[in-house]
């Protein structure tokens, strides 16, 4: 059973409390929308061709077609909800790319703060007071990680908040029927969106039976039954068979191993790499998270396995842990209320708590210099360049030539494969568009090219973003292409 929650704290923890939960929670959406409405760059293709292409092609009809959406690896939750975004912006009359993009990646950003908000709420379900609970949420709002990741429109951010919160209303010590409900209910959309949450779902049934609590593991296990069928049925509806994304991409990783193609680390990664991006909140956590485990055992076991089932995988990408980040948060907020329930005034909690606020202040501030390696991305060929903007150029280059009315066919040139680019997303045009293997400018089927500067230009240039320019060739028309292939190459 939990233990019983600490006395309650004087008021004036309350208020400080509630001013540093809303400072932090106000600076990290402020970063992470700002964030969303400048940069146009890319970590990984998935942010691009697992949720607004497909989206695309939902709303628009027009879309690259990427492997996982020919073969049925992804279901169609998180496209879905894409395409509603897109949807409401276009009924909005934000239906050009600039519009709808600001408007989708601005939602995926709040989607951070709502998970930060949502570590607070779990940490106080564990009996940690106000003060501590609102610095792990502070951690995860200011954390220079989670503000980079936060608009990329990826499953694992569309279902950290949904994770988190399922797992407060559910946990809480005087859950209601409805709380259950509406907590497993949390869990079975965060399954929807990226199926390794399954483990979190797994864990809550766990941990309610480890406190011999029967009815409640009763409840959610009923309702986690019919968010399985839910998956099952989206599948049928989809794919024509039952949960047929989760048997492919499962055959996919666990038996073929495919994903070691794109690169494989030690069990080690995951730890150096966030020591490396995040080093004093990483700290940080990681010491209170240890003093969380007499409070929070079956919590912190939780994450625990989460992280090693993922460190033990071959292929691995920092964006993997995004669902467990506010868990993390939490646990840590959980470990600085046993911290200061040893302290006997409110003037050193106060501080300890300004303490850890700062150390998230400080990785706010360094976000902006976060590199790939950093990240512990492209470590073997540029791990010393910025993480921000890459192919932020194209892509907004893409969304200049999309707005020329006499485009009718578009090249991207230079040492950039397609799937590093934003596609149809960003173009918005029903028009052809290559990559640097496609056909040459001479063969009359496109009459625009993105092109890097450095290579020489000549005539035609209509603009230029940093590295690259587009350049307007002089055909009067293109040539019909022959049987342009919506594949993604």
């Amino acid at each position: 059973m939990p233990l019983a929650p600490p006395p309650p704290p004087p008021p004036s923890e309350y208020r400080l409390a509630r001013g540093l939960l809303l400072i932090a929670l106000a600076v990290g959406t402020i970063l992470r929308v700002r964030l969303a409405l400048t940069d146009d760059g890319l970590y990984w293709p998935d942010e691009i061709f697992q949720s607004l292409e497909p989206a695309h092609r939902l709303v628009f009809g027009y879309g690259f077609v990427p492997w996982e959406f020919i073969a049925g690896a992804r279901n169609w939750a998180l496209p879905g909800l894409v395409a509603g975004l897109m949807g409401l912006a276009r009924a909005l009359g934000l239906d050009s790319a600039g519009g709808y993009l600001g408007l989708i990646r601005g939602f995926f950003a709040l989607l951070g703060t709502a998970a930060a908000w949502g570590s607070y709420r779990l940490a106080r379900s564990y009996g940690a007071p106000p003060l501590a609970a609102a610095s792990g949420a502070a951690l995860l709002a200011l954390a220079a990680v989670p503000i980079y990741f936060a608009p990329r429109a990826m499953s694992e951010n569309a279902s950290a908040p949904a994770v988190v919160l399922g797992l407060a209303l559910a946990l809480a010590p005087d859950a209601s029927r409805r709380a259950l409900v509406g907590g497993a209910s949390l869990l079975g959309l965060a399954v929807l969106l990226r199926l390794q949450n399954g483990v979190f779902c797994v864990g809550l049934v766990l941990l309610l039976l480890a406190r011999r609590q029967w009815r409640a593991a009763g409840i959610s296990l009923g309702v986690l039954a019919v968010w399985a069928g839910l998956f099952g049925l989206l599948d049928r509806l989809t794919w024509g068979q039952w949960f047929h994304s989760a048997f492919v991409y499962l055959d996919f990783n666990l038996r073929l191993q495919i994903g070691t193609f794109w690169g494989v680390a030690p069990f080690s990664y995951y730890g150096r790499v966030l020591f490396d991006g995040m080093r004093g909140i990483t700290l940080v956590v990681g010491v209170f998270s240890l003093l969380a485990l007499r409070r929070a055992p079956g919590l912190a076991l939780l994450v625990a396995s989460f992280f090693v089932l993922h460190a033990y995988q071959p292929h691995k990408e920092l964006r993997f842990l995004v669902p467990s980040f506010a868990l993390f948060a939490a646990l840590a907020g959980v470990g600085m209320g046993e911290a200061m329930g040893l302290l006997k005034s409110h003037r050193p909690r106060a501080g300890l708590a300004l303490a850890v606020a700062a150390v998230g202040a400080v990785s706010a501030g360094l976000s902006g210099r976060l590199t790939f390696g950093d990240l512990g991305h492209y470590e073997d060929t540029r791990p010393q360049v910025s993480a921000y903007d890459d192919s932020g150029p194209i892509n907004r280059l893409l969304r200049v030539a999309g707005q020329r009315d006499d485009l009718c066919g578009i090249k991207i040139e230079g040492p950039v494969h397609i799937a590093w680019t934003g596609g149809y997303s960003y173009l918005h045009r029903r028009v052809p568009l290559y990559w640097h293997q496609g056909p040459s400018r001479s063969s009359g089927l496109f009459n625009y090219v993105i092109t890097p500067t450095a290579e020489g230009t000549g005539g035609g240039v209509v603009t230029r973003d940093k590295d690259y320019a587009l350049l307007r060739l002089p055909l009067p028309s293109c040539v019909s292409p022959p049987g342009f292939s919506w594949r993604l190459p």
